[in-house]
């Protein structure tokens, strides 16, 4: 999964309740104000045009003017999640329209495959844009449908499909008050590890980063490292240090970070989270040679082979390597640790946010298809679908049991989002501007040693300052 950074609801009704409600209020840029549709009005347009039910189907059934027959093309973005929830969601579009056939196809780079068809004119009618190599929404957001019409729309099953939705679900897809992409899956981020076997070797997930190189000493004496990574997925380091310097620094970090303010990354609780990694990393408790192996398998050294300790990941990391996972390896998240005890933000604060968009463009083929590909997939029978198969939460409400299909990380996803109370955060900027590649491979630099903390510090502002000065890229508004 290159950078899919995607989870769960408390039980049917925690998050519901308004655990995710200072996401809402941190998820950044845009304006908050949404142009919902005029349903009145479609309605009243709708019956004009349809004279009998037996002619035309009714708007509640094709809410967006589905031509049928017809093709829908959905490009899906093969990670952590797969493509099977998407080919299952296109089956119920199949089956509730007959004569629509939907085609389903992966990729893993989404902006070198789909940047030349937007170009053209041509683009598919509904994308997962997700992945480190995913396209800058700021540099297509006029090319993109408002897709407040899907979340307007009523689900399969009767309901307004804005009112099944977590709240803060819909803000991370908002650019300039327009609702351009609809973020399907909620992600819990934390650091992963072997509850099996922590308990085995009497050891205890650290909650500071002292702790944590304390953690680095005990895995040496047995042979393992505390942490290891993979070429793609360098960054994942930086989710794990942005979030411990938000937690170590407060909301003012995030904030600078999100307004590309100069020298935002010379902050000192991201210079204290650096100083730590380096540290960890001139100790030896990195495995080598991260940047030369590919990512899943420098997973599989950690899930299956158990060389490394913890990883830092998206709650995705269950599914993306549940066939090369060891047996009752009882897979667990855990808080990202704070530099100290006295940190702005409790060790129980976490990253968790709306994530893997999909969008809608306008000069796809068909539209409507496009749109109705979403509704389908924000259906309670697709939703329920997800939760089962890939062991994570999507942003429709009441979909996951109490049992948590038996999944220790999952389970522990709901610990994590019930411990955090309000304290969940997130952020936009790296994904919104794109800035994925030139961040995986200063990342991977700093792993392999090749920078020091000043140099990854100038390497990150860089990439920071390049966006900020470029007047070309549409800025959202500034975030508070």
């Amino acid at each position: 999964m290159s950078y899919s950074l995607q989870r769960r609801g408390f039980l049917k009704g925690a998050l519901a309740a308004g655990a995710l409600v200072p996401l809402a209020a941190c998820a950044g840029g845009g304006d908050p104000e949404e142009t919902p549709t005029d349903a009145a009005t479609t309605e009243e347009t709708t019956s004009q045009e349809t004279t009998s039910e037996e002619t035309a189907p009714t708007d509640s059934n094709n809410p967006f003017g589905l031509e049928v027959p017809s093709e829908v093309e959905a490009i899906i973005f093969n990670g952590g999640y797969g493509i099977a929830y998407a080919e299952f969601a296109g089956g119920i579009v199949e089956k509730t329209h007959d004569g629509v056939t939907v085609s389903v196809s992966p990729t893993t780079q989404v902006a070198q495959e789909l940047q030349p068809r937007f170009t053209g004119g041509n683009p598919p009618d509904v994308i997962d844009n997700a992945g480190a190599g995913k396209i800058g929404l700021g540099a297509i957001v006029d090319q993109l449908e408002d897709l407040n019409e899907v979340v307007d729309a009523p689900n399969l099953e009767g309901t307004p499909i804005r009112d099944t939705l977590y709240a803060g679900a819909l803000e991370p897809g908002i650019v300039s008050g327009k609702q351009v992409a609809l973020n399907y899956v909620l992600t819990v981020f934390g650091l992963w590890y072997s509850a099996s076997l922590f308990e085995e070797n009497g050891w205890t997930p650290p909650k500071t980063w002292d702790e944590a190189l304390e953690l680095g000493a005990k895995a040496k004496e047995a042979g393992k490292y505390l942490f290891l990574w993979g070429l793609e997925a360098a960054d994942y380091y930086g989710e794990m240090a942005i979030t411990s310097a938000i937690k170590e620094g407060g909301h003012e970090v995030r904030t600078a970070l999100d307004n590309l303010e100069p020298d935002c990354w010379s902050h000192p609780a991201i210079q204290d989270v650096l100083t730590k990694i380096k540290e960890c990393v001139d100790n030896g408790y990195f495995k080598p040679g991260g940047s030369g192996t590919q990512f899943t398998a420098a997973q599989a050294s950690w899930s299956n082979a158990q060389e490394a300790l913890l990883y830092p990941s998206g709650a995705w990391i269950e599914n993306e390597m549940k066939e090369q996972t060891a047996e009752d390896f009882q897979m667990t998240g855990t808080p990202v640790p704070t530099v100290s005890t006295s940190s702005a933000l409790p060790f129980e604060a976490i990253h968790s946010a709306a994530d893997e968009p999909y969008i809608v463009p306008s000069q796809g083929a068909n539209v409507a298809g496009g749109k109705e590909f979403m509704r389908a997939m924000l259906s309670q029978e697709a939703a329920a679908n997800f939760a089962e198969t890939i062991l994570s939460p999507t942003i429709v409400k009441d979909t996951i049991p109490e049992d948590a299909f038996g999944s220790t990380a999952l389970a522990s996803q709901i610990s994590m989002l019930g411990g955090a109370g309000d304290d969940i955060f997130t952020w936009r900027f790296n994904a919104y501007y794109g800035m994925g590649p030139d961040h995986v491979q200063a990342w991977n630099s700093f792993l392999d040693g090749q920078l020091d903390v000043a140099a990854m510090t100038q390497a990150l502002q860089d990439v920071t300052d390049r966006v900020a000065n470029d007047d070309a890229i549409e800025k959202y508004d500034p975030v508070q």
